[in-house]
């Protein structure tokens, strides 16, 4: 039972709504299928449906796969921020924290928090799946530490995005159906499964701009040389770009909540 004292702890109080979006995340089929299900059936369908047609081999399509996937993986994770925002203020479990003498910005702490833990979970289980079926990465653990942070990062900067769409929307359900069409419309025109030359050129110069483009290609070429690279420095721009203009938005947004 939380006391009144919790009021001055805040770091506490965000600790503890992270262990219970956390909790929620496993029991819950429809996050935890966001979270594990998803990279393990996209990596295994897309491995086996393109892989020959790509590259001539699974094997040789897992390499340029690995990248698109763990992006993509991540960022569907990242999606479940808005509809899972909007559920609990449906349900009027954020009116119940109201009226605990916790820090009023922890309930939204504590969902962006927990979220990366669950995209570093995603990411994890992309990676391992595509490690299962014969991916063998050239570079040392450090480095896939590394990309797979970088990717949580960008995931975790987009979150904030689909947390302002969950706080302002009504419809969880019309916001988890409009977050996964994006999610498919980014991932699919960029040169996440194909390489980008093979598209027809108007469809190229879209798939060049396209930011999920930037950082696969940035994941990729770390990937390959093991270094770091200007393509990953502006991932990293990027995401601290779309963290200074929606985090306040979405702190805005959820204070001035119905």
């Amino acid at each position: 039972m939380m006391n009144s004292s919790t009021n001055n702890q805040p770091l506490s109080n965000i600790l503890t709504m992270t262990h219970l979006n956390l909790l929620k995340t496993l029991h819950n089929p429809d996050n935890f299928s966001d979270v594990l299900m998803q990279p393990v059936i996209f990596t295994l369908l897309f491995g086996y449906l393109f892989g020959g047609v790509v590259a001539g081999s699974v094997h040789a399509y897992l390499p340029m796969l690995v990248a698109g996937i763990l992006v993509q993986s991540i960022l569907n994770a990242a999606s479940g921020s808005g509809q899972q925002l909007r559920e609990d203020i449906n349900a009027g479990v954020f009116d119940r924290f109201k009226t605990l003498p916790i820090s009023p910005l922890a309930p939204l702490a504590g969902q962006l928090v927990g979220d990366i833990f669950r995209l570093l979970l995603s990411g994890i289980t992309a990676l391992a799946t595509a490690f299962l079926m014969g991916w063998r990465p050239t570079v040392g653990v450090l480095t896939l530490v590394e990309v797979l942070l970088l990717a949580v990062f960008i995931g975790w900067a987009t979150s904030w995005i689909f947390a302002l769409v969950g706080l302002l929307a009504k419809n969880a359900e019309l916001i988890g159906s409009l977050s996964m069409i994006i999610i498919l419309v980014l991932t699919f025109l960029s040169n996440a499964f194909i390489p980008i030359k093979t598209l027809p050129r108007p469809i190229q110069n879209l798939v060049k701009i396209n930011p999920v483009t930037l950082t696969i290609t940035a994941i990729r070429t770390i990937l390959r040389t093991g270094s770091w690279s200007l393509n990953a420095t502006m991932v990293l721009i990027s995401g601290c770009i779309l963290i200074l203009i929606f985090m306040p938005l979405t702190i805005l947004a959820y204070q001035r909540r119905d």
